[in-house]
């Protein structure tokens, strides 16, 4: 199929019409979120704070969405499964976790967000739960996604129906151990002993 067919060819399947919404929908967030963050900081500052967020949804969200951004372009451009390109997405969020965290960590200041990340990079337990909770929900919803490039239409979505009881209760489990660790976090925070 020639090149200049393929986006008229994907967009009249449902499942890939889904998935480009979905990526307008984080692409116009992050962009928004990127430019209130320049304006708040000024550029350099403004770009960092958004990659390190960025990263912060990579490791810290059960659900693929940073890493969507990337995913499905490349997915879409390169024909690379997006199962592939979340391997990468990892990585380098990893590499702007570290170098942050060695070279900048007073970036970890300017955001609430950015704050309890830094939380949970510094205290593997109990708080890496969070992130392996994450990568789990993350591989589920890169693979769903993946999915959705292989058929056309939703009810064809075999491993979505098959996993997605699996999935929502990752999610669950992230949610509860993501708010007993926030919570703790708020009251020592706040210097609240409630030691019995």
């Amino acid at each position: 199929m020639p090149e200049k067919n393929q986006l008229n060819y994907n967009l009249k399947h449902e499942t890939k019409r889904h998935a480009l919404g979905r990526f307008l929908i984080l692409l116009i967030i992050i962009t928004a979120y990127l430019f209130w963050m320049v304006w708040r900081f000024g550029a350099k500052s403004g770009l960092e704070v958004t990659l390190l967020t960025w990263s912060f949804f990579v490791f810290c969200t059960p659900i693929a969405d940073a890493g969507f951004l990337v995913a499905f372009p490349t997915r879409l451009l390169l024909k690379i499964r997006m199962l592939t390109s979340q391997i990468y997405v990892f990585f380098v969020a990893l590499l702007l976790d570290i170098y942050f965290f060695i070279f900048q960590p007073e970036i970890f200041q300017k955001t609430f967000l950015l704050k309890v990340f830094q939380k949970i990079i510094e205290k593997p337990w109990p708080y890496w739960i969070i992130i392996l909770l994450s990568i789990l929900g993350t591989f589920f919803s890169i693979y769903f996604g993946d999915e959705l490039f292989d058929t056309a239409l939703h009810k064809q979505r075999v491993k979505f129906k098959k996993h997605r009881l699996k999935h929502r209760l990752i999610i669950a489990a992230f949610l509860f151990v993501a708010t007993v660790i926030l919570y703790e976090m708020l009251i020592k925070n706040l210097g609240i002993n409630i030691s019995l």
